[in-house]
């Protein structure tokens, strides 16, 4: 007796033995969770050597910080300029800085307008509590605003119909519901504008409200994909088994299988993340996945007459290997994430991994020990499935050869369609529209100012440096530049405040809107600016402390993460043919902000991906070639292995054409699932050719009959639970889903197609066509599996 057939004998002779093991050892496991804990900080996706996020953290050292809510009005009149409206704006200016951890507020009201008044400078807000909001006092202030380059495409739309207040915050750090306090503030607010202001629409955006929208979206899909995924799996494990011990044994395993990962992330204090929401989901799918080929061996050996506790010994004798090798691939396909550039994703892969190690241990040892407790009855038929699949092996046989042409056409023809994806990452959209985070930035990005921003902070190298005339001059060129580029909505720079300064000091006179001629002149006007300007509306937002660095904050239209890092490209092209940058600036200029750190992010990980994927994939090749003891098989094998996501993404290109960050993990995810289906179908067709001594075509009948049902109803599990996440509202999950049940779907069918006209290919032996007898009803394997 070899040693699968003594673990077989022994998992049922010691199965409360095991029972109990599992038990134990799945409380230890449960223990952990009661240290998970969720994280919406955007700022997890970036490792900290990241090099976009080490300059953003430094550009945040040097200036004010930028973590904002953005409140955007829209008055239903069509006109922001009228007594109603702006006198509201003044009093919700006010009402947001009492918002927790609120450090300044920039609105239309706040504004500070200067004008000359004589020989004296005139620094005061537009509007408040003693600005005349007559119709003479509404008209100044519209041409004020409509004329300020400042505002427009800012804090105003150049039609003035939309307006906004800009509350910029610090969260202090000290515990992680900060955010979450901060969103529930900003909801009561704007609920009470809603409940009194029938006649203004408010939006919600910024980065607080982003980092907010993880959160949101996590629990969502916590409340909802989850309860669904299991009613799902119940309502299609009865109808594939008809069996109760079956379903039940079935959801103790997937139940096991989760809380263990779980529980595990708990004990080493990792967070849930919005991407390692899904994680429950996929081990659910794949623990199912081993279930099914158990149970389906186990039945079909009842109806052949076996008794109970025989029919899980043999189930467990034919589909040990399989089982063990599946695993350990997919294990291997998850464990490639660790080269991801984004560590949720990572701990999603470890997450998942150590999963499908558990879903195979429990459906190994508990699940057989827990059905040889109860009572097994079942008609000894031979099903319908299976009558099929021998009909359908028989159709594949004779017309192997135009498949075989018709499937390589398809092929090629998908694969040539995956240069029409593009990189797109918008992290506006890494939420569907039920998350009101992505209706309202999208909304502001149409009718006010853009989300996507990139900003620089132009060095001099020198204490006082931004006062000199060629400092001014080279930003000067700069920001015009900047404005000429068609994607720029808005450019934000200290140079306007000079030039406005310059001019109000020459009598508001327009000749002199231009550069301070002197560096003694320049710092004479910042100075005297700075003086007049209330507490909390300083320039240390646009200036650092010792005036040695401004920041320039360019804002964009709605771009993808490739035209982003294409305008980046040509602004670093443009300072480095600037001559002045080594005179003048300490350093050239790097761009930082969260849009470029996602874009980058986005480019970095999916070549990250790509090279895990095809390290998985050599990893994966070694382990068939030796557990399929073949290299002529083990290298076949890579075929249907590597086409069904390569022709996935042809289909996605043909059908979508965007890429985003949650398509990037899809291969070596799915690369270890895939390979499930090709290892239990090569495994049962080399058994036929070794221990059977069939022909090559009594082979593929062989594998057809014994394993075909198991892969269909398998596959479509693993299909339907994966198209499951496309409601996810974390959209990176949804499309990742999408796309994984795509390529399963295909590799099905690369298996049940490709694959056998491949083998009769290449497996040398020429026999008779005609159908061969399957002389196995009475060996190790079911025929009758359903």
């Amino acid at each position: 007796m070899g040693f699968v057939e003594r673990y077989a004998a022994g998992v049922v002779r010691w199965r409360w033995m095991i029972i109990l093991g599992t038990v134990v050892s799945l409380a230890f496991l449960a223990s952990g969770m009661k240290n998970l804990y969720f994280t919406s900080d955007y700022r997890i996706f970036f490792g900290d050597e990241n090099p976009q996020y080490l300059s953003y953290e430094s550009l945040k050292d040097e200036y004010q910080h930028s973590d904002n809510v953005v409140l955007v009005l829209a008055p239903r009149s069509g006109s922001i300029f009228d007594k109603g409206t702006l006198r509201l704006l003044e009093q919700l200016t006010d009402k947001s800085w009492q918002l927790p951890y609120a450090i300044r507020v920039d609105s239309l009201a706040n504004y500070q307008h200067t004008e000359a008044q004589g020989d004296e400078l005139s620094v005061a807000p537009l509007v408040d509590v003693d600005t005349a909001l007559d119709d003479h006092g509404v008209a100044r202030i519209k041409n004020i605003v409509l004329h300020e380059p400042s505002l427009l495409n800012n804090m105003v739309s150049e039609s003035g119909h939309v307006t906004g207040i800009n509350i910029t915050v610090q969260l202090p750090g000290e515990n992680r519901s900060e955010g979450e306090y901060l969103m529930t503030a900003v909801r009561s607010l704007v609920a009470d504008i809603r409940n009194e202001h029938s006649e203004l629409d408010v939006y919600v955006t910024g980065l607080i409200p982003f980092n907010n929208a993880f959160s949101e979206a996590m629990r969502k899909d916590l409340t909802t994909l989850m309860p669904a995924m299991y009613l799902l799996m119940i309502v299609c494990l009865w109808w594939l088994l008809r069996s109760i011990p079956a379903v039940i044994g079935t959801l103790c395993v997937i139940l096991f299988s989760v809380i263990a990962a779980l529980g595990t992330l708990g004990h080493l204090h990792i967070p849930i993340s919005p991407p390692s929401v899904s994680a429950p989901t996929i081990i659910l799918t794949i623990a199912i996945a081993d279930c099914v080929h158990i149970l389906v061996a186990y039945i079909g050996f009842l109806r052949q007459g076996y008794s109970r506790n025989k029919a899980i010994e043999e189930s467990l004798i034919v589909n040990f290997y399989p089982i063990v090798i599946t695993s350990v691939t997919t294990a291997v396909g998850f464990l490639s994430m660790n080269l991801s550039e984004v560590p949720p994703y990572r701990d999603m892969g470890n997450l998942i991994a150590f999963g499908v190690i558990a879903a195979m241990l429990s459906s190994m040892l508990f699940l057989p020990a827990f059905i040889s407790l109860l009572p097994a009855k079942v008609k000894q038929r031979q099903s319908r499935q299976s009558v099929r699949m021998e009909q359908f092996s028989d159709w594949i046989i004779k017309h192997n050869r135009v498949l075989l042409v018709s499937m390589t056409a398809v092929v090629i023809g998908l694969v040539l369609m995956i240069p029409l994806n593009e990189l797109d990452n918008k992290f506006v959209e890494n939420f569907s529209e039920d998350i009101e985070f992505r209706l309202d930035s999208q909304f502001t990005s149409e009718n006010l100012t853009g989300v996507y921003t990139i900003e620089y902070s132009i060095d001099s190298g020198v204490e006082g440096g931004v006062n000199g005339p060629q400092y001014l001059r080279l930003l000067d060129d700069f920001s015009n530049w900047l404005n000429a580029q068609p994607e720029v909505m808005h450019v934000t720079s200290v140079v306007d405040v000079y030039k406005r300064l310059n001019k109000n000091l020459h009598g508001d006179d327009s000749e002199w809107f231009r550069i301070p001629e002197s560096r003694a002149l320049a710092s004479q006007y910042l100075l005297l600016y700075e003086l007049s300007l209330p507490f909390g509306l300083d320039l240390t937002n646009q200036v650092n402390l010792d005036k040695s660095a401004a920041r320039v904050v360019v804002v964009f239209e709605d771009l993808s993460s490739t035209q982003m890092l294409n305008i980046e490209q040509r602004v670093n092209t443009w300072w480095s043919q600037r001559t002045e940058v080594a005179t003048l600036l300490a350093s050239q200029p790097v761009g930082s902000s969260t849009t470029l750190m996602f874009s980058h992010m986005g480019e970095r990980n999916s070549k990250s991906l790509l090279f895990g994927s095809f390290l998985a994939l050599v990893v994966i090749s070694f382990i068939l070639i030796f557990a399929l003891r073949s290299l002529k098989i083990g290298l076949l094998s890579l075929i249907p292995n590597l086409l069904p996501a390569a022709m996935a993404f042809g289909i996605w290109g043909l059908m979508v054409g965007k890429v985003g960050m949650g398509l990037s993990v899809v291969t070596g995810m799915t690369l270890g699932i895939i390979v499930d289906d090709t290892v239990h179908f090569l495994s049962k067709y080399l058994r036929g050719r070794r221990v059977q001594q069939l022909s090559p075509e009594e082979s593929i009948r062989y594998a057809f009959s014994t394993v075909g049902v198991a892969l269909w109803y398998t596959s479509l599990i693993l299909v339907l639970g994966f198209l499951l996440l496309v409601f996810s509202t974390y959209y990176r999950n949804a499309e990742m889903g999408l796309m994984s049940a795509i390529t399963i779907g295909i590799a099905l069918l690369v298996d049940f197609v490709l694959l056998p006209c491949l083998l009769l290919l290449v497996d040398g032996e020429k026999t008779d066509k005609k159908r061969g007898a399957l002389p196995v009803a009475s060996q190790n394997l079911p025929i009758n599996t359903a």
